[in-house]
């Protein structure tokens, strides 16, 4: 448990970084960064996330997208949120994951994720990965983000992993390739 407090303990820095924070030094792509670590540690890096985004900074302000919220908020607005359950038992967790895929796509994600104006310092933190999969499909929204969000770094919190090539979900599932993003430590 050291390790991943260790690991934590070391994003402040790298996030405070006036290169990081310009997107400077990536070889013109976009400033995608992926803090991986393994799913046992969920609540404890989701407790630093919260202490982070919470803290007032000189340097950076943090903007956390917490995706299964945004989820949550996609489903309500459609009104098929308290019918969800029920329509699993009823068709099978197949045919509602094609239907909620159908409401909840990545520029709907895309849409609840927006805002204006981005100004320098701004960092944005993508959490809640795990609690949307298979719904929403982390290389897909990184895809989709990359012009939205190509002035300001992107921090995905992926409880997995990622070789810089592919994204492993609970290091059990590949979530798809993806290598335009960047280890953050």
């Amino acid at each position: 448990m050291a390790d991943i407090k260790q690991e934590l303990d070391r994003i402040k820095s790298r996030i405070s970084d006036s290169n990081f924070l310009a997107n400077k030094g990536l070889s013109n792509e976009v400033g995608i960064h992926v803090f991986t670590y393994s799913p046992q540690y969920e609540l404890i890096v989701r407790d630093y996330v919260e202490r982070l985004v919470s803290t007032p900074s000189d340097d950076f302000r943090v903007i956390e997208k917490d995706m299964y919220k945004i989820l949550l908020e996609i489903l309500e607005e459609k009104r098929v949120l308290g019918t969800v359950a029920g329509l699993e038992e009823k068709k099978g967790k197949d045919f509602l994951l094609k239907q909620l895929q159908k409401i909840a796509t990545q520029e709907a994600f895309l849409a609840k994720m927006e805002y204006e104006p981005h100004e320098r310092g701004d960092v944005l933190f993508l959490t809640g990965l795990g609690k949307v999969y298979p719904f929403m499909r982390s290389h897909k929204m990184l895809d989709s983000m990359q012009q939205v969000f190509s002035d300001i770094p992107i921090v995905m919190f992926y409880p997995g992993e990622f070789n810089g090539q592919s994204l492993i979900l609970f290091e059990k599932f590949l979530d798809g390739n993806y290598y335009r993003a960047f280890n953050l430590l």
